[in-house]
């Protein structure tokens, strides 16, 4: 059973394919994945690791956690299962008492 790790504080420079690289000396990778931000395109400075194995998996946490990556320092743990969150809300007035903001009055 393939075991997901998370890894924090990648160099944005960091790509799929070096952070794959990196993890092989672990074991075998199923897959490797840097976060990329939707808006700018780039790297979140994190990402996470597929392992094929368990015991792969505690082998990277204890390679990689706490050492150099790309010259960053890098955080590796086991990942946690996505928690559901609330609705995002702001932006625009939803609430119907949106008056447009360009002032008022006879402009003329």
């Amino acid at each position: 059973m393939a075991k997901k790790l998370y890894v924090g504080g990648l160099n944005y420079s960091t790509t799929d394919a070096t952070l794959k690289a990196a993890f092989q000396a672990a074991g075998t990778v199923e897959s490797a994945t840097i976060i990329i931000d939707k808006m700018t395109n780039r790297s979140k400075g994190f990402g996470f690791v597929e392992m094929s194995t368990d015991e792969e998996a505690q082998k990277a946490i204890e390679m990689f956690d706490g050492k150099e990556l790309d010259g960053r320092t890098v955080k590796v743990n086991e990942a946690k299962p996505m928690e559901p969150r609330a609705p995002r809300t702001g932006g625009y007035n939803h609430g119907g008492n949106d008056r447009g903001g360009f002032g008022g009055g006879n402009r003329w």
